[in-house]
């Protein structure tokens, strides 16, 4: 019987290998996971295009991180510090409401006043979690070049310093398309253009889906028993298209290589018991951990998660929770950076 002790889902890391910086796009290592069992090896991140077959579809997600962190005021001086995850439907005289996080959190009952990045907003409603609903004094379109233009990027709260110039590009993947993130789907950041464009010429197909990943993604479990944690939704998609060239590929005999765990959650969320996918827009709440029997993923590349998180859970229910910790522990012991802006791992 699988234990589904959180506490068993733990390693030990030293604090130095948490990455600050990125090594760049097709600049990091990548520690290749035989699914068969197999040795594994650290591979320079191009090298993984050897590991592919003509016919394998690759799965990547298109969102795009928004600078979503902005910083103000109250009407007394303070400092605030916010985080916005999830727009709204305007209110009715058409000023932009958001879903977000502010600190210090406990200053903040319904409708108190605050400054914004320069903009006036008031706090109409507290949800379960803490998160606020902000009404801002400007239209959604007037509050999207604000956030361009004064917002922050959402850096990870285990990156410990401020967001710079470099992270607007670091922080963004080759496959970003839509906005909406607040977090960057981290494991295609592995990926530069001429890596894509090898895979491509040897025949690997390449499908995207979208989901705008949330700060559920850092979210801690809180209990012992992890079947016992409740995932925060996230938004996705999956076009008609992209749907068509995974299925066909799995048709055919290609292995579903997903990109990141958020690729895996929105694949495995729409699939059908015999792994056939369809066009599909909503919210996720999927939640894969050991015991999980994966419909379409054939294979994951991904990145090394925070110990007992919901994300090494998912990498265990595909590659086994003692070969998962092996791996970390191989990893740990050759140096290798760890999480967002680290190198990765790819079962397959």
């Amino acid at each position: 019987m699988l234990s589904t002790n959180l506490s068993d889902y733990n390693f030990e890391f030293p604090k130095e290998l948490i990455a600050d910086r990125t090594a760049g796009k097709g600049k990091t290592h990548i520690l290749h996971c035989p699914k068969d069992g197999g040795e594994r090896k650290i591979l320079n991140a191009p090298q993984i295009v050897d590991l592919f077959k003509p016919g394998d579809c690759l799965v990547v997600n298109n969102t795009k991180v928004i600078p979503a962190r902005l910083y103000g005021e109250t009407q007394h001086g303070g400092k605030i510090e916010t985080l916005l995850v999830q727009a709204l439907i305007p209110a009715e005289t058409g000023e932009a409401r958001w879903v977000g996080f502010v600190k210090p959190g406990k200053a903040f009952p319904i409708g108190r006043e605050v400054t914004l990045a320069g903009v006036k907003a008031t706090v109409e409603e507290i949800k379960e979690d803490g998160e606020r609903v902000l009404r801002f004094a400007i239209t959604p379109a007037e509050l999207e070049d604000v956030m361009n233009a004064q917002g922050h990027v959402p850096l990870p709260p285990y990156i410990n310093r401020p967001d710079d110039d470099d992270d607007k590009k670091s922080y963004q993947t080759i496959f970003a398309k839509y906005s909406g993130a607040v977090a960057a789907p981290t494991a295609s950041l592995h990926f530069s253009e001429q890596m894509l464009s090898d895979l491509k010429a040897k025949g690997v197909h390449v499908a995207e889906v979208t989901l705008h990943v949330g700060p559920g993604t850092f979210q801690n479990i809180a209990v012992e028993d992890f079947t016992q944690h409740k995932m925060h939704g996230e938004f996705y998609e999956l076009t008609a298209e992209n749907a068509e060239i995974i299925n066909k590929a799995k048709a055919a005999g290609g292995r579903i290589v997903t990109v990141g765990t958020t690729s895996t959650r929105v694949v495995e969320t729409i699939a059908d018991d015999n792994g056939h996918l369809q066009a599909q827009t909503g919210v996720t709440h999927a939640f894969i951990y050991p015991g999980y029997r994966y419909k379409v993923v054939d294979g994951l590349l991904t990145n090394f998660h925070w110990p007992k998180s919901s994300l090494i859970l998912l990498v265990s229910a595909l590659y086994g929770r003692e070969n998962t910790l092996a791996a970390y522990k191989m990893a740990v012991e050759n140096r290798l950076k760890l999480f967002s802006y680290g190198d990765g791992m790819l079962i397959l």
